[in-house]
């Protein structure tokens, strides 16, 4: 509940400063004089946007500061969560509007973003106006009336939490199909490209090896004669290299080489050295006549050779790849990409059974969520029903129409809540059938019912007995006021059969400082508060007959 309210340069707010009581709390005051203006404020600690136009005094900034306590399990968690301190329930949180519109928030002193502010404020407050009241006619907030009363929060986290799983697993086997299908869309160009280089079969290094044997064979007569004449001119040859080696041999054989040389002692031999040049021409000779007895004219080899590289050399053109080692790699990953069609298949085969698995058990949870709804609904009925009636509605008719249809995040059901309030009309929706008036009793008495469920601290009435008066504003302040006794509650009213139900009187007022005109707000004593209910009986003229019927509406 709210302990205490800050508001500083805030619209016509120049600084408010208040301590709030539990109980209903009634805030009067007329028209203008700053309620929607306390509203306002109230909102943005809910993590409502600010507006730089609210500033009264554009050279400072807006502060609007509220105290809180709480003793909620939930709150507990989500201040855990995101390392806010707990400080044993008391919450403080502030909002600060600077000149330049940027907007701060915090709570217990830690820096927060709006949207954490507003889900910290939906466990604190709960502000009901006329908008509320349109609320009512949308079939999501139906749904969670109904929901509330059925107390299905802990069911329907459980299903929420199976269904986003659920969810994600369908979006990933859409992806996956949708893989598996464009794979299809390509697979025969694939199959045939796969084909066509199955029949290739290109191999690490063969177009190496098959230019080589192409160079030999499409030149085999012209390296056969070179070789064989060097062959023939290093050992065949009447007038040979290894003749004339010889030859040289025997003219310096017996001459000693130390008559001429220094060192000669020291250097090999000279005819050892002729030798071995006649051992290495020699080999040399052998192997060219080797070489070339070896190169023989193959016309069919060489058209093999020669057809293998045009079939090598177009399938890279063919393939539009730069060259042979990129061929290589397209047949590779072909390969690789067919293995892996079928794993992308396995996976979808496997991610279907977990769906229908976990479908099958959404389907579940779905129908014992729907069997509560039904439940509910009934009780429902019957308790709103019987509430309505002290208020005016003493005709209605009301049903809640649950129908089911496909999963959703919140189950199977789709909920509209039908009207009748004369006995000759026959059930519509509330969106086309209650008038404003209407439509506020039956927000009060839904109010009424789900108020205990939902364990709020505090609510507030926003003017929720527009369109009423006489014995049914009455009753709609009495109504309030039981709503009271378990929690707090703010009820802006300007029907006095409303504000003496109240524990406490804040009037909201404003006057003349100088040049400005501000707003004021003022918790009224006992007297006060029979000049308020005066005034707002009579008007601004206060006579004693309204003061007589001030006090006995107070005192009754």
């Amino acid at each position: 509940m709210i302990r205490q309210l800050l508001i500083s340069n805030y619209a016509l707010i120049d600084k408010v400063e208040i301590d709030l009581s539990d109980g209903l709390t009634i805030l009067t005051g007329e028209s203008g004089a700053g309620k929607s203006v306390m509203m306002g404020a109230i909102s943005l600690l809910m993590g409502e946007r600010a507006d730089n136009k609210v500033l009264a005094n554009r050279e400072g900034k807006a502060v609007v500061e509220g105290v809180f306590d709480s003793a909620s399990e939930s709150l507990k968690e989500i201040f855990e969560t995101n390392d806010l301190d707990w400080n044993d329930g008391q919450i403080i949180v502030r909002r600060e509007i600077a000149s330049n519109g940027r907007s701060r928030a915090f709570v217990n002193d830690s820096p927060v973003t709006l949207p954490l502010l507003a889900e910290i404020g939906g466990w604190l407050v709960d502000i009901h106006s006329q908008h509320s009241n349109r609320l009512l006619s949308n079939p999501d907030y139906q749904l969670d009336i109904l929901d509330s009363i059925a107390d299905n929060s802990a069911m329907l986290a459980e299903y929420k939490k199976d269904f986003a799983r659920f969810a994600a697993l369908r979006n990933k086997i859409k992806k996956i199909r949708e893989e598996i299908e464009k794979s299809r869309e390509n697979r025969e160009f694939r199959a045939f490209q796969l084909e066509q280089l199955t029949k290739i079969n290109p191999k690490n290094g063969e177009i190496e090896e098959v230019e080589k044997e192409f160079d030999i064979l499409s030149d085999a007569d012209d390296l056969r004669s070179r070789l064989n004449s060097a062959a023939y001119m290093i050992s065949m040859a009447d007038v040979s290299a290894l003749s004339m080696i010889g030859d040289a041999g025997a003219n310096i054989d017996g001459i000693d080489f130390s008559l001429f040389e220094k060192n000669a002692d020291d250097e090999p031999d000279i005819i050892a050295r002729l030798r071995n040049a006649y051992i290495e021409l020699k080999d040399i000779g052998d192997t060219l006549s080797r070489i070339a007895s070896g190169i023989e004219s193959d016309p069919i080899r060489l058209a093999k050779a020669d057809a293998r590289l045009k079939e090598l050399y177009e399938a890279v053109k063919r393939f539009k790849v730069p060259d042979y080692e990129h061929l290589l790699k397209l047949y590779s990953s072909l390969k690789d990409e067919d293995q892996g069609g079928n794993e992308k298949i396995g996976e979808l085969q496997s991610l279907e059974k977990e769906a229908r698995t976990l479908g099958d058990s959404l389907k579940e949870k779905a129908e014992a969520i729907s069997v509560s709804r039904i439940a509910a609904a009934a009780k429902f009925e019957s308790t709103l029903t019987e509430d309505a009636r002290p208020l005016g509605l003493k005709n209605l008719r009301f049903r809640v129409d649950i129908k089911q249809g496909k999963l959703t995040q919140d189950g199977k059901d789709t909920v509209e809540f039908l009207c009748a309030f004369n006995k000759n009309q026959p059930l519509m929706p509330l969106s086309r059938t209650a008038s404003g008036g209407e439509m506020a009793r039956l927000t009060l008495c839904i109010k009424a019912i789900t108020a205990n469920v939902l364990m709020l601290p505090t609510v507030i009435f926003d003017e929720i007995d527009t369109g009423v008066s006489g014995d049914i504003a009455d009753r709609m302040g009495s109504m309030m006021a039981e709503i009271a006794d378990g929690m707090q509650v703010f009820a802006i009213t300007h029907l006095p059969q409303v504000a003496v139900k109240g524990k406490s009187h804040i009037l909201i007022y404003k006057h003349d400082e100088g040049d400005r005109t501000v707003s004021c707000v003022k918790i009224l004593d006992k007297e006060e508060r029979v000049n308020e209910i005066a005034r707002m009986l009579s008007g601004k003229e206060i006579n004693n007959a309204a003061l007589s019927n001030a006090r006995a509406l107070l005192k009754g």
